[in-house]
């Protein structure tokens, strides 16, 4: 396994996080996104309300009209939008920022991370301290190719992931435009910079 590739080298706060034990490829941990987080609950204090398989902490605020399933952990005072919609097995880590209308799918989120309105983040690690503005989306689908095997050109290598679906490792202190498309498969190392309506596609050439 080539290390640059780990969670751990892009998301400084992954290693001290519950699922640092996972550290690993990242669509390998966004597979089992629902087994991490649901076995994370029963290990949870008392400054959780547990209900099933979602735990928010007191200190989170989830306006109404929300939809979170779980499994799901909702960290301190984060807050989640009206009309946001939170499935397939979602981690915020503390002050994070789902914003209305936007959608959180199968990922985890990292201290004081913010997708801002209307977006779409499926099948992802967002480190700490990233942004993502209004109308940006990180796709986890490759809809456009026969093949949906999701393959990452990365540095010099190309990456064979061996997932049908996996959207995005983001780097800390990273930034995203609004209106922004990172297409199915992309690693993003910490601190970088997407401006708005930017296409980042790492697919390499379909034969």
């Amino acid at each position: 396994m080539n290390p640059d590739l780990l969670v751990s080298r892009h998301v400084e706060r992954w290693t001290a996080s519950p699922f640092g034990a996972a550290d690993g490829l990242p669509w390998d941990v966004t597979r089992g996104a629902e087994a991490l987080i649901q076995s994370t609950i029963s290990r949870l204090g008392s400054d959780y309300s547990i209900q099933l398989d979602i735990a928010v902490h007191a200190s989170a605020t989830i306006e109404p009209g929300v939809v979170l399933k779980g499994p799901a952990i909702i960290g301190p005072r984060c807050f989640v939008a009206t009309g946001a919609y939170l499935r397939g097995g979602v981690y915020l880590d503390e002050n994070c920022i789902i914003g209305p209308g936007s959608e959180l799918k199968t990922s985890f989120m990292f201290k004081g991370s913010k997708i801002a309105h209307l977006n779409f983040v499926g099948d992802s690690i967002l480190g700490a301290g990233v942004n993502v503005e209004a109308g940006a989306i990180i796709a986890n689908y490759r809809n456009e190719h026969d093949d949906k095997h999701i393959r990452i050109r990365f540095r010099d290598m190309i990456v064979e992931t061996g997932a049908t679906k996996f959207g995005a490792l983001v780097g800390d202190g990273t930034r995203i435009g609004a209106n922004a498309v990172i297409a199915p498969g992309a690693i993003l190392p910490p601190d970088s910079r997407i401006g708005r309506l930017q296409l980042v596609d790492q697919s390499p050439p379909v034969a």
